[in-house]
């Protein structure tokens, strides 16, 4: 009974600690962000990903992430899958988008490496050269097998992460590590809670990404409450940590503009 209650008063200290520092982060961007809302901000190319017509010979597969518009930045992220293949000069963009009607995944809606209205990406997954070449005809097939093309629900899921953890589970060669603030990674059907991680290696338990445990060869050891992700990553050594996505290399919240 003691160590239930060391156990729950440290994540609830972690998670009021993550919050502050995330809602930190998104009002010092919010102070420097331009007047106008989201209808004038940013969207243009962030310079991250190659010129493509420069590698002309070369296939190429990018994903990014970036925080969320508004006050939803301050807790979590927005994926996308950038890809071209040898002798193609433009990438071809896949994401998930909540708003319009139909069909949820948007193709080349958006630039390959832009912000998304006005918070920067951040380079999640690189591969270049035959390994990318190999792999994109299984990202184009994990695409059209996403089970769910027309349904979308900010929490706990089915959403834009939830779409590239599917391409993750079905392409392991991507390695794709989403961070612990990708809300709607961990979603999974009620009748299938037992599965691959969005890294396609290890194990994952969980209960329509509401509560569950992640043991993953990207991810490490983590645990979901809520939705609310907690754990280790040793691939770099950080904390996964819910709101802001970790401590350590490649924390997401870092990279706003």
């Amino acid at each position: 009974m003691l160590s239930l209650k060391v156990f729950s008063l440290f994540f609830v200290a972690v998670l009021l600690l993550s919050l502050g520092a995330s809602i930190a982060q998104a009002t010092r961007h919010s102070e420097t962000a331009e007047p106008g809302g989201w209808a004038t901000a940013r969207r243009d190319s962030s310079g991250i990903a190659p010129d493509p017509r420069a590698l002309y010979s070369l296939a190429i597969v990018q994903v990014y992430a970036a925080p969320t518009y508004g006050w939803k930045g301050a807790v979590a992220v927005h994926p996308w899958i950038i890809f071209k293949r040898a002798g193609e000069t433009r990438f071809t963009r896949y994401e998930v988008i909540s708003w319009g009607s139909g069909d949820k995944v948007r193709r080349n809606t958006n630039l390959p490496d832009g912000y998304w209205y006005g918070a920067k990406p951040r380079l999640l997954v690189e591969h270049r050269g035959p390994e990318a070449e190999a792999m994109i005809p299984q990202i184009e097939a994990a695409i059209k097998s996403y089970p769910w093309p027309t349904t979308y629900r900010a929490w706990p899921g089915p959403n834009s992460n939830t779409f590239l953890a599917h391409i993750g589970r079905e392409v392991p060669a991507l390695r794709l590590d989403l961070p612990a603030n990708a809300l709607g990674k961990d979603y999974r059907p009620l009748w299938r809670p037992v599965g691959l991680p969005p890294s396609g290696r290890g194990l994952q338990v969980s209960i329509l990404g509401v509560a569950g445990v992640t043991l993953g060869a990207e991810e490490g050891l983590e645990v979901n409450l809520l939705g609310l992700n907690m754990g280790v990553d040793f691939t770099p050594f950080r904390l996964r940590l819910p709101f802001i996505g970790g401590l350590g290399n490649d924390n997401l919240q870092q990279d706003k503009p």
